[in-house]
């Protein structure tokens, strides 16, 4: 039985090629599954009331990935890439006013301690519980640089207007609704200063492991097409999509401008000649 997951891919799918010679076919298909697809969403209340986890889902689930040791299925080969890529945004040195970073759904801090060179690091979660973990990473004399806010979805105002430079997310992303990214997306805009870049972890149901995880559950549907439509639709440019391995797929973005003192450029393997 095709999932619903499996039926909103086809979808993409068929939309990517309308304009081939099979348009009449694509078209006859693609309103037959629109109409499934919307049939399932609303008959089966199951898969609706998973879609926006809980704060008590989020509790939880927190939990038993630190005590399991399975906190984002650790891999240090991952961790080490990631850690790299974040590298290529900290160019100035935390001298800067304008050097400051924040990272959306850090939980116990598996990344956070990366964000030393910025000058101040914001931190925003749905648990307050992850204030006290995260601020035992750093050194003491390091906490007055911490700022720590709970939100409730999205909205973060104690966070002032074009107030950091660069904004990051991990595993935390795939587990949203394309509706509340789309809202976070919006609230980016507003904290980031012109110029500033974002790099979130995403959901891309386009492979197979991103889909499995969309299938039972865990994960919410995306694709790497509906994240640039969602990018784009927020005024973004993309500067780079890309993944380090199925599960750890990754948007870079920037608000248009120059404010930024850091200019993110994408390493590129040299061609042969």
């Amino acid at each position: 039985m095709l999932s619903i997951e499996e039926i909103k891919l086809l979808i993409e799918k068929l939309e990517k090629a309308k304009d081939s010679d099979f348009k009449k076919i694509i078209d006859d298909s693609l309103t037959a599954l629109y109409s499934l697809a919307e049939s399932v969403d609303y008959k089966n209340q199951h898969e609706i009331d998973r879609l926006d986890k809980t704060k008590d889902w989020y509790a939880k689930d927190i939990e038993w990935r630190h005590n399991s040791g399975k906190s984002g299925d650790y891999d240090k080969l991952l961790e080490d890439k990631v850690q790299s890529k974040i590298g290529q945004f900290n160019k100035m040195g935390a001298q800067s006013p304008l050097y400051n970073s924040l990272e959306i759904g850090p939980g116990y801090g598996r990344f956070s301690r990366m964000f030393l060179a910025w000058r101040l690091n914001y931190f925003v979660d749905i648990l307050p519980v992850c204030q006290g973990k995260l601020e035992k990473l750093f050194p003491p004399a390091q906490t007055k640089y911490i700022k720590f806010f709970t939100t409730d979805r999205t909205a973060c105002p104690q966070i002032p207007d074009n107030a950091v430079n660069f904004v990051f997310s991990w595993d935390t992303f795939p587990f949203f609704t394309q509706e509340h990214i789309d809202e976070y997306l919006k609230d980016i805009h507003r904290v980031l200063m012109p110029g500033g870049y974002g790099l979130i972890h995403y959901c891309n149901c386009e492979y197979d492991f991103d889909l499995g995880e969309a299938k039972r559950g865990y994960w919410n549907y995306n694709t790497k097409n509906k994240m640039t439509s969602l990018v784009e639709k927020n005024n973004y440019n993309i500067i780079e999509m890309d993944q380090f391995r199925p599960g750890a797929n990754y948007v870079i973005f920037q608000k248009p401008g120059n404010q930024n003192p850091v200019l993110y450029k994408a390493l590129e393997i040299p061609s042969e000649k």
